[in-house]
């Protein structure tokens, strides 16, 4: 909605637009809170893991309050890097998100309408991963390999976002398809990760541990986008002198390729006990 309708309203020029779509989003609100309240129901009657029925079986298991659980995860072996590599695909997702007409324009894609589209299908791009990843790694819960490819995959495709080859000019077929399997590698490292920190945290909350990532997420992509919004501005000439390899890059996309390096090698030192899995394989 955000791209494809917010898109082509507040970027036609006109304040009214941004006024309509505001109001427009005030009433999909008010409808999706109001449905929501009416079809909230209580707990499914089973529960989705026998891990997660032996809980619910025992009586004598008591929620600690979020603050405390918040402390113990954070001394849980795993959980870190698990929060590291949660954070590091949501601050990836949502600056290049943030500044996607920035980024399209670099590509010779102009058109308001041709912007708006790009950023609907790197956010369906987002949810076909996270389907398609997520459930590969339900299966067969290789949690660190999965993250490990992927991190290393959105460190390639970040790059024809803000690089290019002076010899080439402007290559939107390239930039769009970047952008699309950037979604689908990156985006899923989110759920794979709250289920992984999950799975080591066990017994624990898994709201707490999904509530404890997302304030993380959002809190570091919020205080990173300022400095990518810079970063943005700045171009870096590589190869001068060597007509043929000569091109530029942007600082944002030199920013967002550095978190992403450091998560990844932060990442592989995980060697944490799979707790979950382990109660349900018992």
């Amino acid at each position: 909605t955000a791209f494809l309708v917010g898109g082509p309203m507040a970027g036609s020029g006109d304040p009214k637009g941004l006024q309509w779509y505001f109001v427009l989003m005030a009433v999909l609100c008010v409808a999706l809170a109001v449905g929501t309240c009416l079809q909230f129901q209580a707990k499914p009657p089973t529960a989705p893991s026998p891990s997660e029925m032996d809980k619910q079986q025992n009586h004598n298991h008591k929620e600690p309050p979020f603050y405390a659980s918040a402390i113990q995860f954070f001394r849980t072996p795993g959980f870190v890097r698990a929060l590291a590599a949660f954070v590091c695909s949501i601050t990836v997702t949502n600056v290049v998100g943030a500044l996607i007409e920035e980024v399209m324009h670099r590509g010779g894609i102009e058109e308001t309408w041709h912007v708006a589209l790009a950023g609907g299908v790197f956010e369906v791009a987002i949810v076909l991963g996270g389907i398609v990843l997520g459930g590969y790694v339900d299966r067969t819960k290789n949690y660190k390999s999965v993250t490990t490819a992927c991190l290393g995959i959105s460190i390639i495709l970040l790059l024809p976002l803000g690089l290019t080859e002076h010899k080439l000019g402007k290559e939107p077929a390239v930039m769009v398809i970047s952008l699309l399997l950037l979604g689908f590698f990156t985006g899923p490292i989110q759920p794979i990760n709250a289920e992984l920190a999950v799975d080591v945290t066990f017994p624990g909350d898994e709201t707490a541990v999904e509530s404890t990532q997302q304030i993380f997420g959002n809190l570091v992509s919020a205080l990173l986008m300022p400095c990518a919004e810079w970063a943005a501005h700045q171009d870096y000439q590589l190869f001068k002198r060597i007509p043929l390899l000569a091109c530029d890059i942007r600082g944002d996309v030199i920013l967002l390729v550095a978190v992403t390096v450091v998560t990844m090698l932060y990442f592989s030192g995980f060697h944490a006990p799979l707790k979950r899995t382990k109660a349900d394989m018992h």
